[in-house]
């Protein structure tokens, strides 16, 4: 199926490792032209010339979501380097799985307002384009109670409400949003990699209530939300997409 995103213009948070880079490669394979941020300055260069290679162009920043005047600079400053936007993608999270305050604190300002100013920052581009769509990346943490039913899980599912009202205010506009309810993903350096060696009870437990015997990877959920951003979803908008190989058992209506 070809998705209609050659010479689309992408912005994504977080484009260096895990899902995050699974998400602009797949752009970028697919010929949108495509610009993330990460904080790591080592890893956003090497990630730029890594997506350049695949015929696009590429525009890798170092940034950190929670500074909220640094954020908005960007949006404008890629988008008028890519010279439009078309598709924006929320994909940063704190991770930060705590009750205490700070924890509160620190997955509001970067998971929530994070996504918040992001699209706030993002508008005035995606308004001018043919085919604009908006991704968040919440949770199945966000559905069910879980081990993250702290500040990570309340606040991934207020991104799922904002989002939806998204959709059902910018529909008028012809600007779709959608999000994507990854669940359990493995790869290596990332959280559950870590656990599995910090703390192998839980993630044996984790591993066992996923019916598939098994988590996911990057890629699986990269393309969903690829598949979302482009104009071959051009009639879906306010959705949660779920992409958890069945470990959520609530009938999402």
């Amino acid at each position: 199926m070809d998705l209609g995103l050659k010479g689309k213009k992408a912005l994504v948070t977080g484009g260096t490792k895990g899902i995050g880079r699974a998400i602009v490669q797949t752009l970028a394979a697919e010929g949108a032209d495509v610009a993330f941020c990460a904080r790591n300055a080592d890893e956003v260069a090497q990630s730029a010339k890594d997506f350049t290679a695949l015929g696009v162009r590429a525009f890798g920043t170092v940034l950190d979501i929670g500074d909220a005047a640094a954020l908005a600079a960007w949006v404008d400053k890629a988008a008028t380097d890519l010279g439009g936007l078309d598709i924006v993608v929320a994909n940063v999270s704190a991770l930060a799985i705590g009750n205490d305050e700070a924890s509160w604190q620190k997955t509001f300002n970067v998971d929530m307002m994070g996504t918040v100013r992001l699209v706030n920052a993002a508008m005035p581009w995606l308004e001018k384009s043919k085919a604009a769509s908006i991704v968040s990346i919440s949770s199945v943490s966000g559905r069910e109670v879980d081990f993250a039913s702290g500040s990570y899980g309340a606040l991934k599912a207020a991104i799922i409400h904002y989002t939806q009202g998204l959709a059902y205010h910018l529909a008028g506009k012809h600007i779709r949003a959608n999000s994507v309810s990854p669940g359990n993903t493995y790869f290596p350096g990332g959280v559950w990699n870590q656990i599995e060696h910090g703390n192998p009870g839980l993630y044996k437990m984790a591993l066992d209530m996923n019916p598939t015997g098994r988590m996911g990877t990057p890629q699986e959920m990269a393309n969903a939300v690829v598949f979302l951003t482009s104009p071959a979803a051009s009639f879906i908008t306010g959705t949660n997409l779920v992409v958890d190989g069945a470990l959520t058992k609530g009938v999402q209506l």
